[in-house]
């Protein structure tokens, strides 16, 4: 009996190990990765940038997967002890919606925040360093159809996502690097 239990013991704990290893392989949707997520967010709000009162602009014609309409903000921001460039695309819909639609009842439209905000030299070399996030309209993460949070290095090292879909817009990961501040 005394075996039995050890051995139970012994398979749980293996279990347990792999699924944390699983957890530390995940190149997103991590807590870490949602924890800090959560503090972009709250900067974004302090900038006004993004929840109630958040400042607005004239809504442009865009494509999938961000929306049909768009709106885009290129700033500078603090999260923690660090700055850098962040990018804040406002995504609406449906297909089909018109800007005029979108200017008289935004959060109507408003389907979702992708934002990419550059993290400390070193988090993510190969990709610019980009921090990657996809929110709902109430700053609460978005999840793709496995479930995992959209947050950190999304889908790195995959054929579709963030960083395979911007890996060809140039080295800086931008499809209109010019308007970042300072370029």
């Amino acid at each position: 009996m005394k075996r039995l239990q050890k051995f139970l013991v012994g398979l749980g704990a293996l279990a347990m190990g792999a699924g944390l290893a699983q957890a530390q392989d995940a190149t997103f949707g991590t807590d870490t990765d949602a924890d800090y997520a959560a503090r972009l967010w709250a900067t974004m709000e302090e900038m006004n940038l993004a929840g109630d009162g958040m400042l607005r602009s004239f809504p442009y014609e865009g494509v999938a997967p961000h929306g049909m309409m768009l709106e885009t903000f290129y700033t500078t921001a603090s999260v923690d002890d660090h700055s850098g460039d962040l990018v804040i695309k406002r995504n609406y819909g449906p297909e089909g919606v018109s800007a005029d639609e979108v200017l008289s009842d935004p959060d109507k439209h408003l389907a979702a925040v992708t934002v990419m905000f550059r993290r400390e030299a070193g988090f993510d070399p190969e990709n610019s360093d980009w921090f990657w996030v996809k929110y709902l309209p109430d700053g609460t993460l978005d999840k793709n159809l496995k479930g995992m949070r959209l947050a950190g290095r999304v889908a790195k090292g995959m054929d579709a996502g963030c960083i395979a879909c911007h890996s060809g817009a140039g080295d800086d990961m931008l499809f209109t690097t010019d308007h970042l501040p300072g370029k």
